[in-house]
């Protein structure tokens, strides 16, 4: 087992891994994730010293934390943080009975959204049953906002979260049922948004802080500096691309790239080879250079891939790197 170091974030008593471990994957996102290789991946994980775990309930319907949970039984709970999300409530349904949201073997449940207070404490519960426990390191509002909602049901979304869930929140909060809460998005205007009402504990953004797409350094990275609000960095590989290069098939955004988008790609993966690095360690490691971030998950489906994943982040690249990619990058 490799020591990998960890950072307190803000005034809370939660602390995280420098590098965390995304559980999308193991639910079989894209494609079928057997059982067997979804424990291989968390024990590689588990290994090579990762110590914060984040799902959520939509990931695979609930499979996602069933996994994590029966996996984190077997280990020492002390110094492990996980992490989950509320937003999306479930119903089990009947085998067949509901869509798969591209997530391959998930268990039969029906989802939809629900930011109310009652919704909340709801999902945690249901949460705390799938994982096995009785408490909840971080807890985040996931895809809140109108980019994921549109504008009318955003809106809407917005008022039941801001007039009851946070309430609901803050109670879990008090009762330390979790010990932490902020929002788990792929947009930067609805945690500037949330910012305005006062800081939250913590934020983790999907996307939009990578080498590709810098479109949170116009605003919100200075915000979270100012604040002390620390963040945390999901897709950091933009859905795959700046993992396989611009080849034919890439994901951007969970869809099929563009060609502009390949051809950003190309240019930057050219000033990576020339540097003496690879995109996939420039990529890793981008999002670690500004004081705001505490963490970069790392997301996988086998151990092949996570063990790829690691010796890359054990290789950050010249930092001109990030300079000279910048005109690239998205904005």
């Amino acid at each position: 087992m490799t020591r990998i170091a960890k950072r307190k974030l803000g005034k809370t008593e939660v602390s995280v891994t420098r590098f965390g471990f995304g559980c999308a994957g193991i639910a079989g996102l894209y494609q079928a994730c057997p059982p067997e290789q979804a424990a291989a991946t968390l024990e590689m994980a588990w290994d090579a010293g990762i110590r914060y775990f984040d799902t959520a309930p939509f990931y695979g319907t609930g499979l996602s934390e069933q996994r994590l949970g029966a996996f984190l039984a077997g280990k020492p709970g002390q110094g492990r943080t996980i992490s989950t999300k509320v937003g999306r409530v479930l119903t089990p349904v009947a085998d067949g009975a509901a869509a798969d949201h591209g997530f391959v073997g998930g268990l039969p449940a029906q989802v939809h959204f629900d930011y109310r207070h009652d919704a909340i404490l709801r999902s945690v519960d249901d949460s705390l049953n799938r994982m096995q426990t009785d408490h909840i390191d971080i807890l985040y509002v996931h895809d809140i906002g109108a980019q994921t909602h549109g504008p009318v049901a955003g809106a809407r979304h917005w008022a039941d979260l801001t007039r009851s869930g946070i309430a609901a929140l803050t109670r879990l909060k008090d009762q330390g049922v979790i010990g932490a809460w902020g929002v788990g998005v792929n947009e930067t205007g609805v945690c500037l948004d949330l910012l305005k009402r006062g800081p939250l504990d913590v934020i983790l953004l999907a996307g939009r802080y990578s080498l590709l797409d810098r479109g949170a350094e116009a605003d919100l990275l200075a915000v979270c500096r100012a604040q002390g609000v620390p963040l945390v960095i999901g897709g950091a590989l933009n859905s795959g691309i700046l993992a396989s290069g611009p080849v034919a098939g890439a994901r951007f955004n969970y869809e099929p790239a563009p060609q502009n988008i390949l051809d950003r790609v190309a240019a930057i993966e050219r000033i990576c080879t020339a540097a003496g690095t690879s995109l996939l360690s420039a990529a890793l490691n981008f999002p670690l250079q500004d004081q705001a971030v505490a963490s970069v998950l790392l997301g996988a489906a086998d151990p092949a891939s996570l063990q790829q994943n690691l010796d890359a982040a054990r290789l950050p690249p010249p930092v001109q790197v990030y300079a000279d990619t910048a005109g690239f990058s998205l904005r």
